[in-house]
Order: structure tokens, then sequence, then C-alpha cells
């Protein structure tokens, strides 16, 4: 079986969000040759997450030029290429009329409402405002039966060495990310303080996971938590997303704001327990293998310092509860 997923590029978010769409779709057709089609630009996936999808996709092109001008409606975007299924993964209808000239058998597509799509969802559906639940959508239309999230990343020994050096056995790890991509998205560093040195008292060590935007932060969380752990900042090269993976590996559980850190950790298997204020869940939450959100709605606002400590706290005890 030949398959075809069309996405336009992926970037390194983009990229950490889709990963268990690919290896669902490698667990749903798991003989079927799988080709990762970037019409408009480069993929992460031919490039720093190479190694977390070499086991699930069999070709990856990109910066192919196929999806963006009317002209490519004269001609088969892949000449001499057939397809017993295409996935086409955006909505934006000229890319996806220009892609149905791509040989297939199956065409599968939420664009202008799957009106292009060989199979369509049952009336009364309604799009969900996820991304990764819109791709899992696709993908249920395609293999005609539910599918479930996949957490099964295969990371290199290096990594998982790397980790295991960075943490090793013994403690209870529990993970902190802080940052996010703006201030508003942010809750106050002070909960997260007070939040670790609550867990520190009940004999878990926590891991602080700072990108390169909050590693000034470090000295101030050192004072306020001499034990506190700093895995991404203990080496001399820049902190790869693979060994965040891998110390999400390492990790009981993890407190994070609606950033890619979180997703990074969510997509490592890490429960995470997923702060919101500004942004909504609904549509940007991590695909966790457990997961406890706790949004600023909840008591009364949007601003990340409604959110009460004890809240979060509570959130991090369920996920540490025995399942």
């Amino acid at each position: 079986m030949e398959i075809l997923v069309y996405s336009g590029l992926e970037l390194l978010g983009d990229g950490v969000m889709k990963l268990p769409f690919v290896r669902a779709l490698r667990r749903t057709w798991p003989k079927a040759r799988i080709t990762w089609l970037a019409g408009k630009g480069r993929t992460v996936y031919a490039g720093v997450l190479a190694p977390l999808v070499a086991d699930c996709l069999d070709e990856i092109i990109e910066d192919a030029a196929i999806g963006s001008h009317a002209r490519e409606l004269l001609r088969n975007p892949l000449p001499g290429r057939r397809f017993d299924l295409l996935i086409d993964t955006q909505r934006r209808v000229l890319t996806t009329l220009i892609l149905r000239r791509i040989r297939n058998a199956t065409f599968i597509s939420g664009a202008a409402g799957f009106r292009l799509s060989s199979r369509r969802p049952p009336p009364g559906h309604a799009k969900p405002p996820a991304m990764l639940a819109q791709l899992f959508d696709l993908l249920e239309l395609a293999a005609g039966h539910p599918v479930a999230p996949v957490h099964d990343l295969r990371l290199g020994p290096e990594w998982r060495e790397r980790a295991q050096r960075l943490l090793p056995p013994g403690p209870t790890y529990l993970g902190f990310a802080p940052g996010a991509g703006g201030a508003q998205k942010r809750w106050p560093l002070e909960r997260f303080l007070a939040l670790a040195d609550a867990q520190l008292a009940e004999g878990r060590r926590p891991v602080f996971l700072l990108g390169p935007d909050e590693a000034e932060w470090r000295a101030r969380i050192a004072a306020a938590l001499p034990a506190a752990l700093f895995p991404l900042q203990e080496e001399a090269a820049p902190a790869s997303p693979l060994l965040t993976l891998a110390v999400a590996q390492r990790l009981a559980a993890a407190v994070a704001n609606d950033s890619g850190t979180g997703h990074l950790l969510a997509a490592g298997g890490c429960p995470m327990v997923s702060l919101f204020g500004p942004t909504r869940a609904a549509k940007f939450a991590p695909c966790a293998v457990r997961l406890e959100i706790v949004e600023a709605a909840e008591f009364g606002g949007s601003a990340m310092d409604v959110i009460p400590l004890a809240a979060v706290a509570a959130a991090v005890e369920r996920l540490l509860r025995p399942s």
C-alpha cells in the first residue's frame, strides 16, 4: 500500500504537535510505504526530528513547490506516482484541487467542508478546535475506524544515556517549565517556585526546563531552591529538542504553561499539568498520555495570575496518584 500525506511545511512546534499523528499513521498501516510531502517549504521531519519519525516515514519530500499557484492545476504535481491513499492535512481549496491531480485511489481532505474528499464525516459532525484532533479526524476517515494517539517515541541510546546522567535513578523527578512565548501566557514564576518547594518537602526533586529565553532565571530559581536541577543548561552545547524529550521520559509528571516546552514534554510521554489563561485549552492543549488542565477561566478571569497555587498542586497530586 502506498500512502501520501501532504503538509505545507513543519517548523519545530508544528512537528512536535503532529508526532502522535505520524506515529498513529504508521501503527494503523504498519506495512504501508508512507511518503510525507512538505509542499511549501522544509520540514523538521527531515531535520532535527528525523530520528523520531525514521521508523514511521519511508520517504520525505520537502521544498516541493506544490500547492501554491493556480497554474499547477494544469499538470500532475507528481508525475509517474500513484497512491492508494492521499491525506491532505490542510484546508486551502486551491491546494486541495492541485493535490487531486496526483493519481490516487482514495483522497481524504477537510477542505470545503470535506466536499472534495472521497469520504466524509457523518452529518452533524463538528470540526474539533484542536489541530491534532482535526488530523485524527482525517486519519479515522481514511482508516474507517477510531484511531487513538500513540505515545511510543523511540529515542536513540545516546539521548537516553545523557538524560540518565542528568537525572540519575533514585529520586522522583517533577518537571517545571515556567516559560512561554509571551508574558501573558506565563503563570507567575513565584508560584512555580512555591509549588516546587512544596513538592521538594514531599520528597520529590524539582527539575526546571528552561529555554534560551528563560536561561537568565536559573540564578533566581537556584537561589530559592538550591536542590533544583537544570538539565538543559548543564551541557556546553545548545540543548536539543531530543534531549528535552529524553528528560521528559524520566519525569514522574510536569507542570507547564501553554508553550513549546509543554508540547515537547507531552510528546515524550510525560504526564502533564497544563496551565492556560488567555489561550484556549480546547485548541492548544498538548497531547499527553495523562493530562490535567487548569484554566484561568475556572477562577473567573483570563490572566494567568488568577490561577491559584492550590489548584495546580491538587492537579499534580491527581497525576501522581496511582491509576
